[in-house]
């Protein structure tokens, strides 16, 4: 299929052709409105690329889906690249290294899950296996739209050290174990981004006070639908992401005023109309999910009689859920 890109309403042709490549944290899972395209992929006109693409006038291709791996990036969202493709970004590696997975170990409590070993097999993954899949990615970026600017895109911490949500059971540990997390998948794809002559954008240092349950939250916490839990929501994308990565893609940093906002809003219909070309494709996604904890399971169950804990007192769970966390934070998340 050959790469079609529409202009957003307001933009001028001279702005140049934007391929908007990755997965969730790209596509603007997390806003709480998806244009109608006909796939699960959640792309959102309040996310990052869109805001991008109206403030600057580009063309869009907003290929990002929710769930895409580096696989369904390589086998199905590059064919958007071309010789005229002037900018790209590209957010990829969470879901490879299984982080929903993880996050769904971790939330229960901690009598019935182990996180620490959870994060260990994603931490080996991100340093044995993603250095390579990343570099190849990049490797074929770079051939298909050798003429582009292209901006590798991190990942935030999630967890500011509590848990304020009733359902979920994060410890301080188990946060913490997380957040090493991403600093670790960052800094694996800053340094792949770097040998293939990508810029990186590493979104860390501007959601700092802004993690889930923090006083102004950029990021969301555990949300009805669970699929945008754990993902930036509208202000996180509109104030952290859109200036932190349009500043290397762009040469100026975007400011998403109430115009601009306004223009990517008004893009949803076109946007929707582009992208139900690629629904063959994007059906071949498969979305990774947050699942929030089931204590009615028969795991659990089991795993509650061995610890215990009575299911029917909300004190006996969080008691013993205390003391497993306490006993697991003694053991050093692996290295």
């Amino acid at each position: 299929m050959a790469p079609f890109l529409i202009s957003l309403p307001g933009a001028h042709a001279a702005g140049g052709s934007y391929v908007a490549l990755g997965d969730s944290y790209a596509s603007g899972t997390g806003t709480g409105s998806y244009i109608a395209d006909g796939s699960s992929c959640q792309r959102s006109v309040y996310a990052y690329p869109t805001l991008i693409a109206a403030a600057k006038g580009y063309a869009l291709n907003f290929r990002a889906c929710s769930g895409a791996k580096i696989s369904d990036v390589s086998s199905g969202q590059l064919s958007a690249l071309s010789t005229s493709t002037t900018r790209v970004t590209i957010s990829v590696g969470g879901n490879d290294a299984g982080f929903s997975d993880v996050l769904t170990e971790c939330a229960m409590p901690a009598w019935s899950s182990d996180c620490a070993g959870a994060v260990a097999s994603a931490q080996s993954y991100i340093r044995n296996t993603l250095p390579a899949a990343l570099s190849t990615l990049y490797a074929s970026i770079k051939s298909k739209a050798p003429n582009a600017k292209v901006v590798a895109v991190g990942y935030p911490r999630i967890f500011n050290g509590e848990d304020c949500n009733a359902f979920t059971w994060f410890s301080p540990d188990d946060e913490s174990r997380l957040n090493a997390t991403a600093d670790l998948i960052d800094s694996t794809t800053s340094a792949a981004a770097s040998a293939k002559g990508l810029s990186f954008v590493n979104p860390i240092g501007a959601f700092v006070g802004h993690a889930v349950c923090d006083n102004v939250e950029w990021l969301n916490g555990l949300s009805n639908p669970i699929s945008e839990s754990y993902h930036p929501n509208r202000a996180g994308h509109a104030n952290g992401l859109t200036p932190l990565v349009s500043g290397p893609l762009t040469a100026q940093a975007v400011t998403v005023t109430p115009a601009v906002a306004a223009r990517a809003a008004a893009s949803s219909e076109a946007l929707a109309t582009q992208q139900r070309r690629y629904a063959a494709s994007d059906a071949k996604i498969r979305p990774e999910r947050f699942v929030a904890p089931d204590l009615s399971s028969a795991r659990v169950r089991a795993a509650a009689r061995k610890a215990g804990v009575d299911l029917g007192s909300r004190a006996s769970i969080d008691r013993v859920d205390r003391q497993y966390a306490q006993a697991q934070g003694r053991v050093s998340p692996a290295k």
